[in-house]
This record gives structure tokens, sequence and C-alpha cells, in this order.
């Protein structure tokens, strides 16, 4: 499929979607979220892929926030659209993915940009990073998970910090705050993206599907995260890959999953 504000290449089992938008800084807008959704959807059905890396264009920054100049004249009714709509398409739609998505944190992840890091199932910053929820100092608040995804990463003091300040943290910092797993170069950025997602690739994908699946479910309201752990743990059993796993363990060799 073409994209007009991103690219998407598989290879290797590994999609990575590209923000390309260098002139905003690779900022969010309307059509940048739709084509988002579908690059996401389109990989996490490719049943080559086993790994999705996001990333952004060039070396200044992985998403500078969004296009402040679609919605600075939005009223109440719009404002509560264009959260709702951005957190369905892009935001809880990557972080409910079946597929495992590395945000590779390239330069500047400010506001929509951190919150699509965030919504990732890990990071990884280079180290020059600089991440942060700036929506207060434009009068209002972070609308795409910033506000609930960021307390649960790094903690509710540091998160009322981040976002009451509107300041940026850098990425040896962000890694100290566990916001991030890895730190390295701009160089080294997508190549150890792509260390971690060949070890993803060698384990169950339906595994794997299952334990994002329960790990979630501790963070959302009224489901009982012990619960679905069971319940998924008790469904691998009835998987081909299960039988795959144990098989080629007990006869001391390496599994080749079907993924089914």
């Amino acid at each position: 499929m073409n994209y007009n504000n991103i690219i998407s290449k598989e290879n290797n089992g590994i999609t990575t979607i590209t923000i390309n938008r260098p002139k905003k800084l690779n900022a969010l807008n309307r059509e940048t979220i739709q084509e988002l959704n579908q690059a996401f959807d389109a990989a996490n059905k490719d049943k080559n892929t086993k790994v999705i890396i996001v990333t952004g264009s060039g070396e200044k920054a992985f998403v500078a926030g969004a296009d402040i100049s679609e919605f600075a004249d939005f009223n109440v009714n719009e404002g509560t659209s264009l959260a709702a709509k951005g957190q369905d398409l892009l935001f809880n739609f990557v972080e409910n993915l079946s597929t495992p998505v590395i945000a590779a944190v390239n330069g500047f992840a400010l506001g929509g940009g951190l919150e699509l890091a965030m919504s990732a199932h890990f990071r990884v910053a280079s180290d020059n990073a600089k991440l942060g929820l700036p929506e207060v100092s434009l009068g209002v608040i972070p609308g795409y998970g910033g506000t609930q995804r960021l307390p649960q990463l790094v903690g509710k003091g540091r998160a009322m910090e981040m976002i009451m300040t509107a300041g940026m943290i850098d990425a040896d910092q962000a890694l100290n705050y566990g916001l991030v797993n890895h730190v390295t170069s701009q160089e080294e950025l997508l190549p150890l993206c792509e260390k971690i997602a060949a070890k993803i690739s060698r384990n169950s994908t339906v595994a794997i599907s299952a334990a994002i699946r329960a790990i979630n479910a501790n963070y959302k309201d009224g489901v009982d995260g012990y619960d679905v752990e069971v319940n998924e743990f008790g469904n691998c059993f009835g998987t081909d890959d299960f039988h795959v796993g144990t098989t080629a363990f007990l006869e001391k060799r390496k599994a080749d999953f079907p993924g089914v």
C-alpha cells in the first residue's frame, strides 16, 4: 500500500513503520494517524511479520507532537472527538495489537509522539532523544493516553511532575525512570531494535500474543489480570506451538513454531 506520510517495509519477519514528515518533525496529523492505523493493521495481519518497529524519519525527531494547526480552533465537542478517535484508531489500537511493537525513539518524542511511543509494548531510545508531554503549556492536557500510560510506566509522582512542568527529559533520565528499556547511539538504534526483534521472533507468536493480552489486562478497570493469565495459560495447551515447544525442549533441540 502507498502512503503519503509513512513508509512501511517488511524484512526478515520485521516490519518497520517510519513516520515520514521530516519538514514537520514527523508531527501527527489526522491523515498520518489514519495511515498508521492501516499500516499497523496490515503488519499485524501479515503472517510473515513477527515484530513491528515504529520510528521517525531523519535524526531530529521520532514524533515532535501533534499537528497543532489542525485543532487550534476546535470547540469542546470537536476536541473530545479528536481524542476519542485518535485513541481508538492508533494509540489503544497499537497497545492491544497481538504483534509486539517496539518504538525506536530517535530524537524528540513530545506530546502525541511520546504517547505513541508509550502505546508500543516497549521503547528503545537514541542518546539524543528528548521526551516529554508539553500540552499544559498550550492550555490543554495530553489526550492520547498520556495521563494514563505515563504514570503506569514511571509512577504517579514523576508523571505529575513531567506533565505539570511541561518539561523534557533526556534519554538517560528516561532510562532511569523506566520509560525506555535501552539507550544507544543514533547509528545503533535500529540495529539494536532489530537484534531484540530477532530474539522475539524465535519464540512462539501465539504465546507472545497471549502474554500481551494478560499483561495489558492488569491495567484495565474491572478486569482481573490473574484470571486472564490463568485462561491464557490454559488456552496455550490447546495450541500447536505448545506441543512443538514442549516436544523440542524434551528432545533438547530448538523449536520451529508454526504460529498456531
